[in-house]
C-alpha cells in the first residue's frame, strides 16, 4: 500500500463572484520536503494557503492531512493537528515579550502543558535566533526579527507542516539568507514546508521542488531550475522583478 502524502490539496477551486482565485489546483508534500510556490501578485497563492490553513472555504475539491480530510475544519483545529502558519505581514502581540508570543502559541496552538511551553518555547528561540531577544518587547523589533518571530511562533504551534507566506519579502541579501538556514534547520526535523516567495534565489536555494501560479491555476511544477528556466514561466514573469539569475 503507498502510504499518503503529509498534505495533499486535490482539485481546490475557489471564486469571488465572477473572479476565479484558485482554479482546480492540487498538490502534495511529505515529510522533510520544501515546496516551493511561486507566481506573479494575483496569481492565487495566498488564497490557495487561506484553504489549507482553514482560513477561507473552498467552493471545491478538499484538504487531506495525513490521510484525513480536513476540509471542514476550522483553523484553530487544523492548527492543533499540525498546520502551522506564517503571514506575509508580521502581526505579533506587540506588547508581549518575543518569548510571551511563543509561548501563547505553545500553550494554545500546541496545546502543551506549562513546562512543556516552557521547553519548546527556549527550542524555538534557539533555533530562529531569538533566544538574546526574548524578552524584548514584539512591538520594537526589526523587520528581520519580527519574520523571525513569525517562524517562531508558527514553530511553537509543533507544526508536522509550515505554511511560510513571503517570509523573506524586503529582506537584505544577507537576512533572507538567515531565513534559508532556519528553513533548513526546520527540514532537517523532518517538518514539511510549503513556501510562497518573491524572493526567487532564496526559495531556489531550499525548495525540492516548486509549482508555479497563474490567474489561480498551475502551470508548472517539477525541479526548482528546471521550472523557473522554462519558456512558459518566464513568459509569466516578464516584467516582474524576479530576483533570480537563470541558470544559476
Amino acid at each position: 500500500m503507498v502510504p499518503s502524502p503529509l498534505v495533499e490539496v486535490r482539485n481546490v477551486s475557489k471564486r469571488y463572484g465572477s473572479l476565479t482565485v484558485t482554479a482546480n489546483v492540487s498538490l502534495t508534500v511529505d515529510a522533510g520536503e520544501v515546496l516551493g510556490i511561486l507566481g506573479p501578485n494575483g496569481a492565487g497563492k495566498t488564497t490557495l494557503f487561506n484553504i489549507m490553513s482553514g482560513d477561507v472555504a473552498p467552493d471545491a475539491g478538499a484538504v487531506f492531512l495525513a490521510g484525513a480530510d480536513i476540509t471542514k475544519l476550522p483553523p484553530h483545529e487544523r492548527c492543533r493537528r499540525g498546520i502551522g502558519r506564517s503571514y506575509q505581514i508580521a502581526k505579533p502581540f506587540g506588547g508581549l515579550s518575543v518569548y510571551e508570543n511563543v509561548l501563547v502559541a505553545a500553550l494554545f496552538g500546541g496545546r502543551r502543558s506549562g513546562r512543556e511551553a516552557n521547553a519548546v518555547c527556549a527550542e524555538v528561540l534557539e533555533l530562529t535566533g531569538l533566544m538574546r531577544k526574548a524578552n524584548r518587547l514584539a512591538g520594537t523589533l526589526t523587520l528581520l526579527d519580527r519574520k523571525r518571530l513569525e517562524f517562531a511562533r508558527a514553530l511553537g504551534t509543533g507544526p508536522t507542516v509550515l505554511l511560510l507566506d513571503e517570509i523573506a519579502g524586503g529582506l537584505t541579501d544577507h537576512e533572507a539568507q538567515d531565513v534559508v538556514a532556519t528553513v533548513s534547520a526546520i527540514r532537517e526535523r523532518g517538518i514539511a514546508v510549503i513556501w510562497i516567495e518573491h524572493v526567487v534565489h532564496a526559495l531556489l536555494a531550499v525548495a525540492t521542488r516548486v509549482i508555479v501560479l497563474d490567474a489561480g491555476a498551475k502551470i508548472a511544477e517539477g525541479e526548482p531550475h528546471a521550472v523557473i528556466n522554462s519558456p512558459q514561466v518566464q513568459r509569466v514573469y516578464m516584467g516582474v522583478d524576479v530576483e533570480v539569475e537563470v541558470g544559476a
